[in-house]
């Protein structure tokens, strides 16, 4: 699947899971992610508890469920399964890649970028 087009097409909601370096879990709501021409996929956080458990564990997953029709109780959707391999906090680049609240809002943030490590639908084997 080419997850730029796939974003880029469709809405709906998001959740990046991460654990710290003692394996305690956290979940958090989160846009749908930055697709990079290398294949990469980014995400722009704050300094908060998502940010921390990155410096200890390396691993996320990201689930993201599409908006479905009226009506419509289908549950389509994926999830990635991440590696952290950079980080860049230049906010010249997070402020032309925010959708909302372009410029910022005077809130640190970091632009992290990971590896697609793995793919599979939100529902079912994989």
């Amino acid at each position: 699947m080419d997850l730029q087009k796939y974003f880029e097409q469709l809405t709906g909601f998001g959740v990046l899971s991460t654990a710290d370096g003692d394996g305690r879990v956290n979940a958090a709501v989160y846009a749908r992610p930055h697709c990079f021409a290398d294949g990469t996929v980014g995400f722009i956080m704050p300094d908060r508890l998502t940010y921390r458990n990155l410096q200890s564990n390396d691993y996320a997953t990201y689930l993201f469920r599409q908006d479905a029709e009226a009506g419509d109780r289908r549950y389509d959707g994926v999830r990635l399964y991440l590696t952290k391999v950079g980080e860049d906090d230049d906010e010249g680049r997070i402020s032309k890649l925010r959708r909302r609240t372009p410029g910022g809002d005077g809130v640190g943030r970091h632009l992290v970028i990971f590896k697609v490590e793995k793919q599979l639908p939100l529902v079912g084997p994989g």
